[in-house]
């Protein structure tokens, strides 16, 4: 019997492909359209779209530069441009470390069989939730670090560390023998691989005799003092040059500025509380019956969290999560309430009216954070899908 051969239009695929590229088509057209418009009605104003300005030296001042080098007068667009994605990404990197240990910390505590403690937790949750971010930040940033923090001159001191309403003044670190330092790293980076074996070690060894080892601590303790020996060994080849109080402002070291530290707190208050939702939500649709094996092997409440609520309640925090992370980096860029040198700051702000190339300039910022929201939701998607459930 001759196999019926289905006609081409019928095929689902070959409609589904042909419905793709028509709907991509457009797409396309009506961006092209959008862009062709938007550069015509500027070429009529007088304002020519081109990148040519990313050459020109930046006629302003960026006070918070710690991974590039800033020169007024010699620094030019397309490096503050760098400047602001580097700027963006330490905050969001900062905040979404904070937030994630605190939202842990707050989630657990609400379903705490303590009442004091799980309804100061559903305040906290419920207060930060519903305050918006921008108020909070400028909250903080100008009613409480401003209106709290002393001025320079009496600053107040934890060893090298001085605190005032400028920021945080710590020492920096420089290499003084570039040798000694690249054998120092080197022991670092031996010693870390050999802790990632301890901790394969341990694991295997749980699975066949059923002992929990500390191996944190040991990891800890063998790192601690392999780096604290080889540096002492090696002569210290580390030097750290230490802030000192000038007439009007401390000289050397440097400075975490205030703004910085008011919008990471604001950013982490704020996270944190949605963050505690999904870690209750999470440990909630852990059924009962795998509380009561637990009891009933003797595991206590700390070994039961660990071992068995949040491996299994992972699988349902992580999604929503990774949209908070998202939300985060993006939120990062209401920095300009309070004059944190973000990338919207320095780039889609100050260079804009400067230059005048909104279309190269906003979409450049769309890209960037496109691409970190893109890249922040593929590395977590991969763990998501190693901590989700393999059927068959």
């Amino acid at each position: 019997m001759s196999k019926i051969k289905i006609p081409f239009y019928r095929n689902p695929k070959i409609r589904s492909l042909f419905v793709q590229i028509f709907v991509l088509s457009l797409v396309s057209f009506l961006i092209l359209s959008i862009y062709q418009t938007t550069v015509s009605n500027l070429i009529e104003r007088g304002i020519q779209t081109s990148t040519s300005f990313f050459d020109d030296v930046a006629p302003f001042k960026i006070g918070f530069s710690p991974f590039l080098d800033f020169d007024l007068g010699k620094t030019t667009y397309i490096e503050v441009f760098y400047i602001g994605i580097l700027n963006t990404i330490l905050i969001a990197i900062l905040g979404i470390i904070a937030s994630t240990i605190l939202g842990f910390i707050v989630g657990i505590v609400r379903l705490s069989p303590n009442w004091l403690a799980s309804k100061c937790a559903l305040v906290y949750i419920e207060v930060f939730r519903n305050v918006p971010l921008l108020l909070q930040i400028m909250f903080w940033n100008f009613a409480v670090f401003l209106a709290t923090l002393p001025p320079p001159k009496k600053s107040i001191e934890f060893g090298f560390l001085y605190l005032n309403s400028r920021g945080l003044h710590t020492p920096i670190p420089y290499v003084e023998d570039e040798l000694r330092f690249n054998f120092w790293i080197f022991i670092l980076l031996m010693t870390v691989v050999g802790c990632i074996f301890l901790s394969k070690w341990a694991k295997k060894s749980f699975e066949h005799t059923g002992v929990k080892r500390p191996v944190f601590f040991y990891n800890f303790l063998i790192f601690t003092i392999l780096a604290t020996f080889s540096y002492l060994a090696l002569g210290g080849p580390l030097e750290f040059d230490i802030p000192v109080l000038g007439k009007f402002n401390f000289k050397g070291g440097g400075q975490l500025p205030l703004p910085l530290f008011s919008l990471w707190f604001a950013l982490t208050i704020y996270t944190s509380a949605f963050i505690a939702e999904n870690v209750r939500a999470g440990i909630s649709s852990v059924s009962t019956g795998q509380l009561e094996a637990a009891n009933s092997i003797g595991l206590n409440r700390t070994q039961t969290i660990n071992m068995i609520v949040i491996p299994q309640a992972m699988r349902v925090i992580i999604p929503p999560t990774i949209s908070q992370f998202l939300n985060l980096t993006k939120n990062s860029s209401l920095a300009v309430a309070v004059g944190y040198e973000e990338i919207v700051a320095v780039w889609a702000g100050i260079s804009l009216n400067q230059t005048g190339q909104a279309v190269i300039i906003i979409a450049m910022t769309i890209i960037v954070y496109e691409c970190m929201s893109l890249f922040t939701s593929f590395i977590l998607n991969m763990y998501n899908r190693k901590v989700q459930i393999t059927e068959r």
